[in-house]
């Protein structure tokens, strides 16, 4: 069957992520309204307004508490203070016009845990360098167009969000006078461009469109798919197979995955009868590892995306296995990575998301002094560079399990 062109879109980009823990604060600084103080003092977090307008529903009231939270370098000290009036706006809390807004959905449950990962990463890299002068806003459910207000009364330079890709759709179809802002999503086709906004994410699609370009390099005249019906693998078999055909590739060859030995050896069948010079495999990683027995040897590809929780009994049964994995996993000793500190997560998906929290401060300090004509970064997701439609691809490099273990293929990205 072919891949579906019209995958249904996901509404979350990070379902992998699992059960969430509660957070206790509204906004994170790394600067306050008082003198900038040295590098290791604490910072000092103030709380969002509960309400802002325009706004289409108003957002929960949380409750005032103090709690500890986790920062790049030193101890957070948090004080909930009351919210503004409305409708005056909440006074600037660093310098107008200088700072740097990460707004993130800290305060919805089910994406705490990934939007703390980044809020980590961003903090960590803004500590690197030296860099005092930002603020994090968080927001709960139906939050973020109060959250965007909220910036903007502080007269933000750049704001780096929303996350979710349903937040950035409202904020897009409410088009907001905004200042520069860089999106950690992707925007839907249908959604309509909005002056000042820009994109940055972790999307899948850049994967299957770099794997594609890798396979039609090396020649490779026929691939197979054998792909899930999830959201996800859909959009990175369509990714994937788009790209394969721009390349001038034939059209591949469709598996439904069905974890059933009697499904898997009907398509082991078939893949001998038909060989494909390599198989993409648009799964998950507890089915990639069932469907990559039934392989053999032919060359099989993924997206580290897919893969959460690896453990060396899975691991040993993908050797062999070509994937696009971020930098910050498999050479996280490289030169460029020297300064900026390392955190450990639960999962792989967390650390990605520590990563691109990273890499979006370094995107957001481009805009300082007005939008980048040109910009390429050697990151820790990637390469990034800024291309048409004010999109900040990224590339991540091509690695390889062998015994069990994941290691860089030397020379490729």
């Amino acid at each position: 069957m072919p891949v579906s062109v019209a995958a249904a879109r996901l509404a979350r980009i990070v379902a992998y992520a699992g059960a969430a823990i509660a957070l206790a604060v509204a906004v994170g600084s790394c600067a306050s309204s008082r003198p900038r103080a040295p590098a290791t003092a604490p910072a000092t977090i103030i709380a969002a307004p509960a309400q802002a307008q325009p706004a289409p529903t108003p957002p929960e009231t949380d409750a005032a508490r103090t709690k500890q939270a986790p920062a790049a370098d030193s101890p957070a000290v948090i004080a909930a203070v009351p919210p503004p009036p409305i409708p005056a706006p909440a006074a600037p809390s660093a310098k107008p016009g200088t700072t740097i807004a990460l707004i993130l959905p800290l305060d919805v449950k089910p994406f705490a845990r990934a939007a703390e990962a980044v809020r980590a990463g961003f903090l960590a890299a803004a500590s690197a360098a030296g860099d005092r002068d930002c603020i994090v806003i968080a927001h709960g459910e139906d939050g973020v167009l109060s959250a965007f207000e909220d910036a903007r009364a502080r007269d933000v330079k750049v704001i780096i969000g929303p996350l979710l890709r349903d937040d950035l759709k409202a904020v897009a179809q409410v088009a907001l006078d905004l200042p520069f802002t860089v999106a950690l999503n992707q925007l839907d086709e249908s959604t309509p461009s909005v002056p000042h906004l820009y994109t940055f994410s972790l999307a899948v699609e850049s994967d299957a469109r770099l794997i594609a370009r890798r396979i039609r390099a090396e020649g490779a005249p026929r691939v197979a798919v054998v792909g899930a019906e999830t959201p996800l693998m859909k959009r990175f078999a369509t990714a994937f197979a788009t790209e394969w055909l721009a390349e001038g590739g034939a059209t591949p060859d469709i598996y439904r995955f069905d974890g059933t030995p009697e499904a898997l050896t009907a398509m082991r069948r078939e893949l001998v009868r038909r060989t494909p010079n390599a198989v993409l495999l648009a799964l998950d990683s507890t089915n990639a590892t069932l469907a990559k027995a039934y392989l053999g040897t032919i060359p099989a590809y993924a997206s580290g995306l897919v893969f959460e929780r690896e453990t060396q009994a899975v691991t040993r049964d993908l050797d062999d296995l070509v994937l696009v994995e971020i930098p910050w996993i498999i050479a996280p000793d490289s030169a460029q990575f020297a300064n900026l500190p390392r955190q450990e997560f639960a999962s792989s998906a967390l650390t990605r998301l520590y990563a691109l929290g990273l890499d979006a401060y370094r995107v957001a300090s481009a805009f300082r002094d007005g939008p980048p004509e040109r910009f390429m970064l050697e990151g820790a997701t990637g390469r990034v560079t800024l291309i048409d439609g004010r999109q900040f691809a990224r590339e991540g490099r091509f690695a390889a399990f062998r015994a069990g273990q994941l290691a860089p293929l030397d020379g490729t990205r």
